[in-house]
């Protein structure tokens, strides 16, 4: 016999409360042959974007199922940090287009536009054909402005996002765009807590402006294993002090890491906006490019076949990038050069307190103008430079400095290679020209503990930069604590205790 309570008991686990009203109204649907009429279900799903983001709450994921859509999507709800994200992504595996063609641009906007809103995820989905002919219309596939927390943008392919205005003469001001802008716009309030990865952008068109730019008062952001390529501007850019933000102290973006993102074929020889004629070899854009940026940290990125590798600088007189970490980074085949620092002439700003480490840099400056591995322009101070790799070209320059405001710089405990050997490689330091490692090393002051060999890589002809057992750099480097449990190209880790090899890879 079963007592009353064992009824219950076994009542309750029989029993399960339907789901709640809110639980069923999560998930939202937008589809091509649906009606805003509707109750946005799959069944009966929504039309426009739009009436999506005016009407679903907090925690709420709106799927958009296959197709194209000629439609703007302007976000200023949130989410919460206490019901979640809202998301908009596609369908499964459907692709989820939203083109561009013959929509407006009012002043910098987004296919979507995140506009002071937090706790918002785009993902999964193909963002093309915005475009402008228009003077100080910047079109951007996906833009993230004002104040705002806790976005992530992943998944998307962006492409095709241009402007095209026609130029006076060389003029080309007011012709920009962007594949992904984020602007912090107001001060004190930042964006932050921006997440960018695993987006693909290419085929931009970009006058004076970057792929994916991260602009004035924005802190703690991610921009990780994107792919970049074929564009005729910057690919990824750290900017600071451009009046973006409406208080100089907070007009700078910080406290970033830009990690395993592979970029190639970022030029801007045929850019118009560097001169009218195509190719112009400007060979001015870079793959990774700091421009008054602090406190950020690039790892773990291959980028190649560029027309600067990463660059560190800035372009603001009296104002310095800073504290920027370069490390473990693949960086070969670029044009002008493979990293370049501080201020490109006279009348620009300073980069101060970065550390450059763990860098493997491989013939790059393939335009043989001597620019080397590494360029050290104007106004470089207390910047440490070790532990890299650095193979020549046919120029047979590792290092290139064509100024003398360089104070405070060390550099050692690297390894060079060039293809005439060590009697024939070369050196520029503070405008005066070594030729030979021991030269250089004696009368720059620098490399006291560096080496100068053959670095033994598994195939460079393939761009296998792996070292291989015999390898001179293995357990060369200097165990630099800020390099201690990081993470080598492959995703390795550095130990404690354990010796450090030259070079990304441990």
């Amino acid at each position: 016999m079963i007592g009353l309570g064992c009824i219950l008991c076994i009542s309750l686990l029989v029993y399960s409360a339907p789901p709640s009203a809110e639980a069923a109204t999560t998930q939202y649907y937008v589809s091509p042959t649906g009606k805003d009429s509707q109750a946005g279900t799959i069944t009966s799903p929504w039309k426009t974007l739009q009436h999506a983001a005016d009407t679903v709450p907090a925690g709420s994921t709106v799927y958009i199922r296959a197709g194209v859509y000629k439609q703007q999507l302007a976000i200023t709800r949130s989410g919460s940090a206490s019901k979640g994200n809202i998301t908009f992504t596609n369908y499964r595996s459907e692709k989820a287009i939203l083109d561009g063609t013959g929509q407006s641009v009012d002043g910098l906007q987004g296919m979507v536009d995140i506009q002071d809103a937090s706790y918002i995820t785009v993902k999964g989905l193909e963002i093309r054909n915005y475009t402008t002919t228009h003077v100080d219309e910047v079109p951007a596939g996906i833009s993230v402005q004002g104040a705002g927390s806790h976005i992530q943008i992943t998944g998307n392919k962006i492409h095709d996002i241009k402007s095209t205005v026609s130029l006076s003469g060389n003029n080309a001001t007011g012709r920009d765009a962007h594949g992904i802008a984020v602007y912090g716009n107001k001060a004190p309030e930042s964006l932050h807590d921006i997440t960018i990865n695993n987006n693909e952008l290419y085929n931009l068109v970009l006058g004076s402006s970057e792929s994916l730019a991260i602009n004035g008062n924005v802190e703690k952001f991610t921009v990780s294993h994107n792919l970049l390529h074929d564009n005729d501007n910057i690919g990824i850019d750290v900017i600071g002090y451009e009046g973006t933000a409406p208080d100089v102290k907070y007009d700078v973006a910080r406290k970033g890491l830009i990690k395993g993102n592979t970029i190639y074929n970022i030029s801007s020889n045929r850019n118009p906006f560097y001169g009218k004629k195509i190719p112009n070899n400007s060979n001015s854009a870079g793959a990774i490019y700091i421009d008054g940026g602090k406190d950020t940290i690039i790892e773990q990125n291959k980028v190649y076949n560029n027309d600067i590798g990463i660059e560190i600088a800035s372009e603001h007189k009296g104002k310095a990038t800073d504290n920027i970490t370069v490390r473990t980074n693949m960086i070969y085949s670029n044009r002008l050069t493979g990293i370049a620092m501080g201020g490109y002439d006279t009348e620009r700003g300073s980069t101060t307190n970065s550390h450059i480490m763990n860098n493997t840099l491989y013939k790059n400056d393939t335009l043989n103008r001597g620019n080397g591995q590494l360029y050290v322009q104007y106004d470089t101070r207390n910047n440490v430079i070790q532990n890299n790799i650095m193979v020549a070209g046919a120029s047979n320059v590792l290092i290139y400095n064509e100024y003398t405001k360089n104070s405070g710089n060390i550099i050692d405990y690297n390894l060079y290679d060039a293809p005439d050997g060590r009697a024939e490689a070369t050196w520029i330091w503070k405008t005066k020209e070594y030729t030979g490692f021991p030269d250089y090393r004696k009368r720059s002051g620098n490399d006291a503990h560096s080496l100068f060999a053959n670095p033994v890589f598994v195939n460079p002809a393939q761009h296998n930069f792996h070292l291989q057992q015999s390898s001179p750099a293995i357990d060369q480097g200097v165990a630099d604590l800020s390099l201690i449990n990081t993470l080598d190209i492959d995703g390795e880790i550095r130990k404690k205790g354990a010796k450090l090899n030259m070079g990304a890879d441990q």
